[in-house]
């Protein structure tokens, strides 16, 4: 289990885009000033010994302690925090800091909280590596492509009655139907 503590105010990476501009290429939205602000104070708060780069399936649990209301409770730009950073384009890409996890995709489970606390926000954070997840209904092999799974059936309560299609139909009342 990974814990350690971020502070300030996370900006909301939803509704803190900007339009920017670069030479002749298209407007394109950026992260806003306070976003990225942010983002590079939070890197410097994530402890050295906390950088494993975790592979696989995580859980992370954020308590994000706003300074107000106003915010909408939004973990985006923490959860990218906290991967690896990488300069250059594939496949020439770097790898510049590690991160907690090597990306945000590996972060199956999610639990997220907002609490205020005026005097000091910040973030307390959880990550944890989950086991590798396993099939809960049956281990079989994998459907032929195109095809969907196919189930082994339920088996039936005792003195459940049981019948094929070939089995001429029976005369039993229904006790669930009403009485004639």
């Amino acid at each position: 289990m990974i814990a350690f503590t971020i502070l300030g105010e996370p900006a909301s990476k939803a509704n803190s885009r900007k339009v920017a501009t670069f030479g002749n290429l298209p407007p394109m939205l950026i992260k806003s000033d306070k976003a990225r602000g942010y983002e590079k104070t939070a890197l410097l708060q994530i402890p050295p010994v906390h950088r494993v780069r975790l592979a696989g399936p995580v859980r992370v649990t954020m308590r994000i302690f706003y300074a107000s209301e106003r915010p909408d409770l939004d973990e985006s730009l923490i959860l990218d925090v906290l991967q690896d950073r990488y300069t250059g384009k594939a496949p020439n890409r770097i790898l510049v800091q590690a991160g907690v996890y090597q990306n945000d995709r590996q972060v199956r489970e999610k639990h997220v909280y907002h609490a205020i606390d005026r005097k000091n926000p910040r973030t307390e954070i959880i990550v944890q590596s989950l086991a590798p997840q396993i099939d809960l209904i049956s281990p079989q092999a994998p459907p032929a492509p195109g095809r969907r799974p196919r189930l082994p059936p339920l088996p039936l309560p005792s003195g459940f009655p049981t019948s094929s299609p070939s089995d001429p139909p029976t005369t039993e009342r229904n006790p669930c139907a009403p009485d004639p």
